[in-house]
């Protein structure tokens, strides 16, 4: 199967070549790469072109937006302007971030859990992060859940979703989305990738109401966002979070802010969170 990547990459020279270093390290390589340099203001480009000099698969776009990191928008739009450069001749489409290293079987072993079953629409590993000299489970989802540093769909899966949508809670609602078109989803513990900074560590003041916003439009409803965001909040270890997330669920209620999904959908996603719930509780 072939696989193309996007990788969105905002002031990453420091470590986009060692990202680009574990990709062309893959026992299967990627037919193509496009790095999106987002607004840098360093010499990500001439990271980027250097690995590109080496390994023909390799490109760069470049793209003008907003320095400020809002999660979501930014990263997606980046993500798309470099979708929209590829040609549709790929089985697997990869969204990864400018931060990682992969293991080098990877991408091999993401391909073998695609190919088992037809069914599975979207494949992803774990992210590990440095602390006092080890490397540890950044803990901050469920297990069941692809982070959206490391995102990799079926091509069938990505196009019947509708792509990504450019808002955060993107990297929720895809996946809510795979199971309301009843496609699976796979993570593999074995698949050990080193995120070298932490995620949110960029993100403006500004963004600390958009989870709650997230929890709106991807139309969990006022209890779901309750209980999402006090188990999130307790997994940052950061309790006065709960009450910014729900400000910013009720801000975006009585902005009347448009739901990421249909009625229909949200309807969906609500029944499977009370079921994943209930599950949990019994």
């Amino acid at each position: 199967m072939k696989y193309y990547i996007v990788i969105p990459a905002h002031n990453e020279q420091d470590l986009i070549g060692l990202t680009l270093q574990s990709l062309v390290s893959q026992t299967v390589l990627p037919s193509k790469v496009v790095v999106v340099n987002d607004n840098s203001t360093d010499k990500t480009e001439e990271v980027v072109l250097g690995f590109a000099k080496e390994n023909p698969f390799i490109s760069v776009v470049n793209k003008t937006s907003d320095a400020i990191h809002m999660p979501g928008s930014k990263v997606i739009q980046a993500f798309q302007k470099g979708f929209e450069t590829l040609d549709s001749d790929y089985d697997i489409i990869v969204k990864i971030d400018g931060d990682l290293i992969f293991p080098p079987n990877y991408f091999e072993t993401i391909i073998k859990h695609f190919e088992s079953d037809p069914k599975v629409g979207m494949v992803g590993g774990f992210c590990y992060i440095e602390k006092n000299g080890d490397w540890i489970l950044e803990n901050l989802t469920d297990k069941d859940h692809i982070r959206g540093a490391l995102k990799a769909y079926r091509k069938a899966t990505y196009q019947q979703i509708g792509g990504l949508r450019p808002a955060m809670g993107w990297d929720t609602v895809d996946e809510l989305l795979c199971k309301y078109y009843d496609w699976k989803i796979v993570t593999d513990e074995s698949l050990h990738v080193k995120h070298l900074k932490p995620t949110g560590a960029n993100y403006n003041k500004t963004a600390r109401y958009k989870q709650g916003e997230a929890f709106y439009t991807i139309g969990y409803g006022f209890w779901i966002t309750a209980i999402a965001s006090a188990k999130l909040a307790m997994m940052k270890k950061k309790p006065f979070l709960f009450l910014d997330y729900i400000r910013g669920f009720w801000k975006a209620k009585k902005a009347k802010t448009p739901l990421l999904v249909t009625p229909e959908q949200a309807k969906f996603i609500r029944n499977y969170r009370f079921q994943k719930m209930k599950q949990k509780l019994f």
